[in-house]
């Protein structure tokens, strides 16, 4: 195919239009910066949407997103306070604030910010004993952060968080801690053994207390009401016999009632003397037991005047 002069210049126009619309028209992604230099020399920074260059002049020398980014920080070996060596890996995450300093304020900041937290992490490692870099975790990773972010600040770099992943002991150091965890764990065994025994004995001893103080309670309570038993007892027998006294005194003083007081005391005297004679082999009898009728009338007499009171 033969091209006259004319089919290749417009060909060459047509290509220098296409690479000038090329140069000229620039998009910037959503949640990015785009930093232009003009001869060379920087220009200004691009934020997301549609922008046009001046052609041969201006170009696009730096591209960063402004998302959070986030950097694997590679194993390092850190020695504690007490001289034990550990290899600790962490992750760091990061996030760019302003693209011009980031741009010209370091050649390769995320290495620069990987490199820093391993120096850091050593450091804040070296003054922290190996128990308390397991329990004090959160704390390590917050010092960590202050000097990171303190020092990336003139690269445009924000340092959001630091957190580390993995703790590696040597052998030695595992088992002697397993040993020392599986005699932890036994002592608050045996502690807890010795607790529940105790506390069993006290509640035994609490029940033998208790029982002694219910039985000597119920005790005092039946003594209580046995003497409450015996005092109305003794106060039914009395008012029954002041009562049957009274009616005594009351018969005596009727038509008949010496009489028959006499005939009542002769035969009491009488039965009880009987019954003497029943119980005793050896028999007393009064002197005057022929005078039955003046032992009758001496009672009588005291009866009289006690009825008369």
């Amino acid at each position: 195919m033969n091209f006259d002069f004319g089919t290749i210049l417009a060909l060459g126009i047509a290509l220098f239009v296409i690479i000038t619309i090329l140069k000229t028209a620039r998009i910037v992604p959503q949640r990015s910066n785009f930093v232009i230099e003009r001869l060379g020399k920087f220009s200004r920074t691009l934020d997301s949407g549609f922008h046009l260059l001046v052609p041969f002049i201006d170009k696009v020398a730096y591209q960063h997103t402004l998302k959070e980014e986030v950097i694997d920080v590679e194993r390092q070996a850190c020695v504690t306070k007490d001289n034990i060596q550990v290899g600790i890996n962490g992750v760091m995450y990061i996030q760019v604030i302003d693209a011009h300093k980031a741009s010209y304020g370091i050649n390769n900041y995320r290495y620069a910010a990987s490199q820093l937290a391993q120096t850091t992490m050593r450091s804040v490692i070296g003054q922290t004993d190996l128990d308390k870099t397991f329990e004090e975790r959160s704390k390590i990773n917050e010092e960590v952060v202050r000097a990171l972010d303190e020092a990336a600040a003139p690269w445009g770099i924000k340092v959001l968080r630091y957190e580390i992943s993995d703790i590696e002991l040597p052998a030695s150091i595992k088992d002697a801690l397993e040993q020392q965890m599986r005699a932890e764990r036994e002592r608050r065994a045996a502690i807890a053994k010795s607790e529940g025994e105790r506390q069993s004995m006290i509640n035994v001893s609490e029940g033998h207390k208790q029982e002694v103080i219910n039985m000597s309670e119920a005790e005092k309570q039946k003594q209580i009401n046995e003497a409450e038993g015996r005092a109305k007892e003794i106060e039914l027998i009395a008012s029954a016999t002041a009562e049957g006294l009274q009616k005594i005194a009351l018969a005596i003083k009727e038509e008949g009632g010496h009489e028959a007081m006499n005939l009542r005391i002769a035969e009491q005297y009488v039965k009880e003397f009987g019954n003497l004679a029943k119980t005793n082999n050896t028999m007393i009898i009064p002197a005057e037991l022929a005078n039955i009728g003046g032992a009758v009338a001496g009672l009588n007499t005291i009866l009289q005047a006690k009825a008369t009171k």
